[in-house]
């Protein structure tokens, strides 16, 4: 999924980065609402996460256990 609108980065990126559909799946969102964050927040992780946490937004259960596989495969 690639947004039809340009991304300008204002600030430095903070930790990885989601790709929009990365972003849009672990957080079930719309295309539109998710695009509209993307753009207006950019594609820092920990910026948008921290943005859904202050919406009380979680992240769905199949992104929660592809974290968890990933983070089991690394120890």
């Amino acid at each position: 999924m690639k947004t039809q609108r340009p991304i300008e980065r204002r600030r430095a990126l903070r930790g990885a980065a989601y790709s929009l559909t990365e972003f849009q799946q672990k957080y079930g969102l719309g295309p539109a609402i998710a695009e509209d964050l993307f753009i207006r927040f950019g594609p820092s992780a920990v910026d948008l996460d921290l943005l859904m946490a202050a919406k009380q937004q979680k992240p769905s259960i199949t992104a929660l256990t592809r974290d968890i596989t990933l983070w089991s495969s690394v120890s």
